[in-house]
């Protein structure tokens, strides 16, 4: 890589922000039935831009290789970027998740894990019933989290994928400098 190695964090963030708009877009599409009533259209929407994130990270991450390396960068520089890259998109994100489990989830989510573990019929399963009980003990954790706790385990959720997704992202983006013979 060569002279323009200290625009790695300015890009980095950026993309990362831009990125953020693609995931609290993803967040709403997955929350926002909690508001409406279930949609279908949205899960849809939801589950595109899931699979979308991998194919816009490998973009940013040539964009930057082209713009600031001219051209040439190490799978080690690759991967730095875009693991910096994933986690100011988790930082960002993380603001929109906290306020909407602050102010308005008021419970929907644990609702719906609750209604799914009660739709399930035990009596016709013996070992579903064992693994009931103890799905409905997580479920009785979960509400003792906070909107706080919520936030943070997303937001090492994000980064945690984000820096594995980084590594195949990178071996995509690296590019050696051409030799001359």
């Amino acid at each position: 890589m060569t002279g323009n190695s200290g625009y790695m964090q300015r890009y980095a963030m950026l993309f990362g922000a831009y990125m953020s708009i693609l995931w609290i877009c993803k967040f709403i599409f997955f929350f926002l039935p909690a508001l409406q009533g279930p949609n279908d259209v949205l899960f849809l929407l939801f589950m595109l831009a899931t699979l979308f994130v991998p194919f816009l990270g490998y973009y940013y991450a040539k964009r930057y290789r082209d713009l600031s390396c001219e051209g040439v960068i190490s799978f080690a520089s690759a991967w730095l970027f875009t693991a910096f890259m994933y986690v100011c998109a988790a930082l960002l994100t993380s603001i929109v998740h906290y306020v909407y489990f602050r102010y308005f989830d008021q419970g929907y989510v644990i609702g719906q894990l609750r209604a799914i573990i009660d739709a399930i019929p035990t009596e016709e399963v013996p070992l579903a019933a064992s693994y009931m009980e103890t799905m409905d003990n997580n479920i009785d954790m979960l509400e003792t989290l906070t909107p706080f706790d919520i936030m943070i385990t997303m937001l090492v959720q994000n980064i945690y994928y984000g820096v594995w997704l980084s590594l195949f992202t990178a071996l995509f983006v690296m590019r050696r400098e051409k030799r001359l013979r």
